[in-house]
């Protein structure tokens, strides 16, 4: 069996841009995608699409309906907080080998993302914030020298990167999250493992608490 590895290409490409705006939030539940629009929105022809869409439906981000197209399923509240649950064991984990292995420049980094936040904060300035919301955790991930933890980690992050958003940008969260980033710190500087795992999971547990409050009350 011959390949085209230009269509597989194409595929990969067309499946990872639209796997990002789903994720992302730019298409919502129950939105459907026509391959005649996404086609020409991407300029591939209907074979790589449907290669992308069918992967897509595998990674239940999308369901094909037949005489309608591909319904936007994305993730719902279930997923979101099975997610969550395995980000608390996992994050926790890698603020406690981070803890054990991190290097004095890389401290130096952590107190640099909660500086410049807490400057930031006072500023409103809600894009720099979501930044070193990231920086300070991936800081953490790559402590702990862990490259599967981190690869866990990285793609779990970018599922929920619309939720974090949203949760983030409920009124109090995001200074309440500075201090949470402030005493996980402590704890790391200390080297104290099992404070640093046990802030961590608190820290991913309450922003879990503060997205759900904000998509139950939407319905």
């Amino acid at each position: 069996m011959i390949v085209d590895a230009n269509a597989k290409s194409l595929e990969e490409r067309v499946f990872l841009a639209l796997r990002e705006e789903i994720l992302g939030g730019q298409f919502k539940k129950g939105d459907t995608l026509t391959e005649v629009a996404l086609s020409t929105r991407h300029g591939v022809s209907r074979t790589p699409l449907r290669g992308a869409l069918h992967r897509l439906a595998e990674e239940g981000l999308i369901e094909i309906v037949p005489n309608r197209g591909a319904v936007v399923i994305g993730i719902g509240r279930e997923e979101l907080v099975d997610i969550y649950k395995i980000r608390m064991r996992l994050e926790g984990l890698a603020s406690r080998e981070a803890t054990e292995k991190i290097s004095d420049e890389d401290i130096e980094r952590l107190k640099e993302s909660v500086e410049l936040a807490e400057f930031y904060i006072k500023r409103q300035d809600t894009e720099h914030l979501k930044e070193l919301d990231s920086e300070f955790h991936d800081i953490i991930y790559r402590a702990s020298g862990n490259r599967l933890l981190y690869k866990t980690l990285s793609e779990l992050h970018g599922n929920i990167q619309f939720y974090r958003k949203r949760s983030i940008a409920v009124e109090g969260r995001l200074e309440k999250s500075i201090s949470e980033h402030r005493e996980i710190l402590a704890a790391i500087e200390r080297r104290d493992a099992d404070e640093a795992d046990r802030l961590t999971s608190l820290h991913i547990e309450a922003a879990l608490e503060n997205l759900l409050a904000v998509t139950d009350s939407e319905g």
